[in-house]
């Protein structure tokens, strides 16, 4: 049963690097892979500018072309940077694999995969997580009253965290992580893991430092698939079920002080 399993965690598609992945760029005397480099430029340079609130200056500067939007208050706030994300760390990193790596994004994490392990791995994460999620709300001081302004209806917050968390995914773990695998190896799950912790900062200290698990085991899982499907299916359920709850407890008055 356990050489089963083992067998069964270790099942992952190949992934071999042609000639195009192996390529290289001389800058400074320095033999840079072509691929990997522009990935992982790309995501540091977006992560800085996002850092610095350029993103959301963006973001903002639509809102006074459009006109606010029809509610107010924060989850309102929330829907539209997640649309803003959706642009940054979805459409932008795509355009870069097709006309500057000049690659199918297929490659990249965008495809079904192995979807029967996906399916199930991804529903087996959400239930695991689901009572340490709610346990998190009703007892750790700050998680739930940083999560509670962002409430509404539960499909909106769905829909809104889908926005997000699903062009996160395929930054992280799709551009990055697949760019790196063929260009270094397995070694690439352990890194993609590090600018995921990093965008965290400022959210709740025991979230941030769960990244640095829960990143590497979403990196597992899309090497596990060929695909970041799955994990931004889990990733989307668990965040919205932090949001929801959150905000249900805090209209019953349930927050920790």
């Amino acid at each position: 049963m356990r050489s089963r399993l083992a067998t069964w965690i270790a099942a992952a598609p190949p992934y071999p690097a042609n000639a195009r992945d192996l390529a290289t760029v001389r800058v400074l005397g320095l033999d840079l892979p072509f691929r990997a480099s522009v990935a992982t430029i790309a995501i540091a340079l977006l992560m800085l500018l996002d850092f610095h609130g350029r993103i959301d200056d963006v973001v903002r500067l639509a809102i006074d072309a459009l006109g606010e939007p029809a509610g107010n208050g924060v989850a309102d706030w929330k829907r539209i940077q997640s649309i803003g994300r959706l642009v940054v760390e979805g459409a932008a990193p795509l355009l870069l694999v097709v006309l500057v790596m000049r690659d199918r994004p297929s490659r990249y994490g965008l495809r079904l995969g192995d979807w029967r392990a996906g399916i199930a791995v991804a529903l087996a994460g959400v239930l695991v997580m689901t009572p340490i999620v709610l346990i998190l709300v009703l007892r750790s001081p700050g998680f739930g009253a940083f999560y509670a302004p962002q409430a509404a209806a539960p499909l909106d917050v769905v829909v809104t965290t889908a926005l997000e968390v699903v062009p996160a995914e395929f930054f992280f773990r799709g551009f990055l992580l697949f760019a790196l695998l063929r260009a270094i190896g397995p070694i690439a799950l352990v890194i993609a893991t590090l600018p995921f912790a990093f965008m965290h900062l400022g959210k709740p200290e025991l979230e941030t430092l769960s990244t640095l698990v829960g990143g590497f085991l979403y990196g597992w899982l899309d090497w596990r698939t060929g695909s970041v499907l799955w994990s931004g299916l889990a990733h989307t359920c668990i965040l919205a079920l932090a949001v929801v709850t959150s905000g249900a407890a805090a209209a019953a008055g349930l927050l920790p002080a």
